[in-house]
């Protein structure tokens, strides 16, 4: 009688097989993402997407494209036009040249300082150590924009207004810089590994360059796209103590907007211009960047 009453209870595992086969249809079976995984991924890039080509409609089409019942869903054929308008009306060439050169020094030097500072806050053992690392932290609490009335009472204050160097000096370094490498840095080089460096007679400048310095090539790869983006993207701080005829891009395409009429199709087409190098820079940068957060990914 035990066993006969136990017999109908069979049909269960098939359920669960069902159920196991419907999972691994829409998320994967852990190597392979399922459907639900690719239709998600789609759904974010071209909602991500979506704004730049926007953009490029509106800026190959005039401004009537706006006003349209059924706004256009490719781009026309006045996008040259409206470039030659951005080229004509502010100094796109000379905003250009500068947005790359603060971006580049920019870029240069919080990745460097960055990582040594990271690498010294990971790996070098010293007084205080912990409490500066604590008030490197503390100065990410407070907004940017508390501190751009006295920052540009001290640029006028040395002569550096309209220069420059007033935007590339008070960010030749950053707190989220020193604290993303020191994050970074702290598991992924052994202390076995610098000892033995040590006791082969290596410098501490030696043991950075030969053994920290392979090791931080991704996250610096990471953290120099982050610091390049944010660089080419500030316009607050350039429009303020730059001048009018020393631009940097972003502030250049301001001035395509007056009070009273403002062109959308000139100034999306000054913005898809503006964007490009930023796509370029992630297209010939992309396989260093995969490489930084599936070795960031493995470490945890």
């Amino acid at each position: 009688m035990t066993l006969t009453q136990n017999r109908p209870a069979a049909p269960a595992p098939q359920r669960t097989s069902r159920s196991l086969t419907t999972r691994k249809a829409l998320f994967g079976n852990g190597r392979r993402p399922g459907f639900l995984t690719y239709g998600l991924l789609i759904a974010f890039f071209l909602a991500s997407a979506y704004p730049l080509w926007w953009s490029v409609i509106i800026g190959s089409r005039s401004n009537e494209a706006l006003g349209e019942t059924w706004p256009p869903l490719l781009p026309g054929g006045n996008f040259w036009t409206n470039v030659g308008e951005v080229f004509d009306t502010v100094p796109f060439w000379l905003a250009l040249g500068n947005s790359v050169l603060i971006s580049g020094i920019i870029t240069i030097s919080v990745v460097g300082f960055s990582t040594l500072a990271g690498y010294a806050f990971a790996k070098l053992r010293f007084r205080g150590r912990n409490w500066l690392m604590v008030a490197v932290i503390a100065t990410m609490a407070i907004p940017t924009q508390l501190g751009i009335i006295p920052l540009f009472m001290l640029m006028r204050t040395l002569g550096w207004t309209g220069e420059i160097g007033a935007v590339v000096i008070p960010t030749l370094v950053t707190a989220f810089g020193v604290f993303f490498m020191r994050q970074y840095l702290v598991d992924v080089i052994p202390d076995e590994l610098i000892e033995s460096a040590r006791m082969d007679g290596a410098s501490m400048i030696s043991t950075f360059w030969h053994v920290a310095l392979p090791a931080a090539r991704p996250a610096m790869a990471i953290l120099g796209l982050f610091t390049f983006m944010t660089a080419w993207t500030d316009f607050l701080w350039p429009l303020l103590v730059l001048d009018a005829g020393n631009p940097t891009l972003q502030t250049a395409l301001s001035q395509l907007q007056s009070a009273r009429y403002v062109d959308y199709s000139i100034v999306l087409a000054g913005a898809v211009m503006a964007t490009l190098p930023l796509l370029a820079l992630f297209v010939l940068a992309g396989r260093q960047l995969i490489s930084g957060i599936m070795q960031g990914a493995v470490k945890g």
